[in-house]
């Protein structure tokens, strides 16, 4: 059977014997076809909000308006959406000062060239535009967070009249479902409301996986933040392998969320193929550009390899390790489990950063061995407790001989984020 999977903006490919391959894990989103076209379907939600007033109806009287965005890290089509937003909140009030403000996270700044593919030149150049640094940027504490953690949000939110967000709806390895409520926290929250959200205790609970909201203490804080930020109207897509939006919801920040996760949930539910080698992907660019974030399409063929089996992950990572902190933790110490024995031991208010995509890390390493297919350097990929390989074929015949078989059984996930593994 031949086999594509997406690496970067380019595909490897493998042929497999079909009597060794115990199934191809596929996300209905990539056979789904939309009944119209993304920008309509943006159009339709807007139109239709859910649990909510239209956001023309919203902004009337409000003056200053912020509209959390994604960074360069998501592969939300913000060219579709984020437009027809502004004319939303022109229509209510022509006169609104809007911020346009990039919900970075933790993650590095987005760069001029990154906004411009985003959102396009005529946005960028005509528009208020404000990078949210968790560490610099001026913040405003607004409470306790249920998990115990203080809690410091952007001062630009929290200054606003009216505060709207776009983003997508994706399987979260650990929040459940990406969008909504993740604009608030993590995308402009401090470093340090972060840390306490991503401790050790909630990483280690069976609820926070993906595709699981109800339980879920990380969701639990989420919501809480972005309710007390007043957030008052989400534009959330869903997209397909193409980063094309098939399907779209606005309004309520948790109602129009839960529509989209239940589409999502849907079509991307898929049975676990139990195999000695499974072979996923963080479904190309802009997802796989490092390896901290390849950790999220591992979870996948986590919840599907057998133990002590093989995991081949496919990430381009020219953008090398992705944290500095995560670098170190894995590097720094070649005892996996004297690293986790740590992480558990510190409270809520004790995290350190990354520790959390360490943590999950490191139980997909304590389950198999992870060959690791990419453009980084091998020496990195070494000190980061994976083997490196520079094709597909390559890492083939590396897992075959880990797992001691060249009729290994083998299960195939394209795309290991849009796929939740049950």
């Amino acid at each position: 059977m031949h086999l594509s999977f997406p690496y970067g903006k380019t595909y490897l490919e493998l042929d497999i014997p079909q009597q060794r391959l115990q199934g191809v894990l596929l996300s209905g989103l990539h056979s789904y076809r939309a009944p119209k076209g993304q920008f309509e379907l943006v159009a339709d939600a807007l139109e239709n909000p859910i649990g909510s007033p239209r956001l023309c109806q919203l902004a009337a009287g409000k003056q200053r308006v912020v509209l959390i965005a994604s960074d360069h890290t998501r592969p939300v089509p913000s060219r579709v959406i984020v437009p027809q937003m502004l004319r939303e909140i022109r229509r209510g009030n022509p006169n609104a000062e809007i911020t346009i403000l990039i919900a970075t996270g933790c993650h590095r700044e987005t760069s001029r060239e990154e906004l411009i593919r985003k959102f396009g030149e005529e946005i960028v150049r005509n528009e208020k535009i404000v990078i949210h640094d968790c560490d610099a940027s001026p913040m405003t504490r607004i409470g306790v967070l249920p998990s115990g953690g203080e809690c410091w949000i952007n001062s630009l939110v929290m200054q606003a009249d009216l505060v709207v967000s776009e983003g997508f709806i994706e399987p979260h390895f650990f929040a459940g479902y990406s969008g909504a409520r993740k604009s608030v926290l993590p995308g402009v929250a401090s470093r340090e409301t972060v840390l306490a959200n991503h401790c050790s205790e909630f990483i280690a609970d069976p609820h926070a996986r993906t595709g699981v909201l109800e339980g879920n203490p990380i969701h639990r804080d989420m919501v809480w933040a972005a309710r007390k930020a007043k957030l008052a109207f989400i534009v959330n897509v869903v997209i397909n392998e193409k980063k094309e939006a098939i399907f779209a919801v606005a309004g309520d920040m948790e109602k129009a969320h839960q529509a989209g996760c239940d589409f999502l949930s849907s079509l991307c539910r898929v049975k676990a193929k139990p195999a000695d080698i499974v072979i996923t992907t963080n479904g190309g660019y802009p997802l796989d550009q490092n390896i901290y974030q390849a950790v999220k399409g591992m979870t996948a063929a986590e919840a599907t390899v057998k133990p002590g089996g093989v995991i081949i992950m496919l990430a381009r990572s020219d953008d090398g390790h992705g944290g500095e902190a995560f670098y170190h933790q894995m590097a720094d110490e070649p005892d996996i489990e004297k690293t986790l024995a740590q992480f558990m031991r510190r409270g809520r208010n004790e995290t350190l950063r990354d520790q959390w995509q360490t943590q999950i890390f490191i139980r997909v390493l304590r389950r198999a061995t992870v060959i690791y297919v990419s453009d980084a350097d091998d020496a990195l990929i070494r000190v980061l407790h994976m083997i490196p390989a520079h094709s597909l074929q390559e890492a083939m015949k590396l897992a075959e001989d880990i797992v001691g078989s060249a009729d290994a059984t083998v299960t195939a996930i394209p795309d290991g984020v849009s796929v939740i593994v049950m």
